[in-house]
């Protein structure tokens, strides 16, 4: 269901293919959400199935035909009651923490690799968000929908330089 609005909410912004709308979840997105290419065109399927996107021919020389999805009315009032449904906070499913948890069954060294191993892909990635902030000034957004698009990188940020606070201090402080 959360793919689905995520989905219908791209496609407010502009009417996309699936292509372009894996597109964005891979630029714009994935601090928070990330989809394959088969769940975004399965979704896109059911969501043209209940009426809340049609799907429009487009034709090109040289190239195929686009499918290029419209969100719908029925659409825009399905994504508006999720928007407006309340904060959901659903638990965390990490399978980090559970190899960590466990993790005791492994030798010293061994825990030193996974954790040093968890903080390198951890830094690759805040580095990869920290470069797509660049350039933005949340006081200058030119509107609410630039903001809070804005703000939901910097909270991705601050995660991902919380978990590097974390790791340092479990690789620090291992017995």
């Amino acid at each position: 269901m959360v793919l689905a609005r995520l989905i219908l909410g791209l496609l407010c912004l502009s009417p996309m293919t699936g292509y372009e709308l894996k597109k964005h979840f891979d630029s714009s997105i994935n601090h928070f959400w990330n989809a394959d290419k088969a769940q975004i065109y399965r979704t896109l399927a059911q969501l043209v199935d209940k009426g809340y996107a049609t799907v429009r021919t487009v034709a090109q020389s040289n190239y195929p035909d686009r499918q290029e999805h419209h969100i719908t009315e029925e659409g825009r009032a399905a994504l508006a009651q999720w928007l407006s449904s309340g904060a959901v906070q659903s638990p965390e499913r990490d399978p980090f923490m559970g190899q960590v948890f466990f993790a005791a069954e492994l030798e010293r060294d061994e825990i030193q690799d996974l954790l040093a191993e968890r903080r390198q892909a951890t830094q690759l990635i805040l580095d990869d968000y920290l470069s797509q902030r660049e350039g933005i000034d949340m006081r200058a957004a030119a509107d609410r929908r630039s903001f809070l698009m804005a703000a939901t990188l910097d909270h991705a940020i601050r995660q991902q330089a919380a978990e590097l606070e974390w790791l340092d201090a479990v690789l620090e402080y291992l017995p």
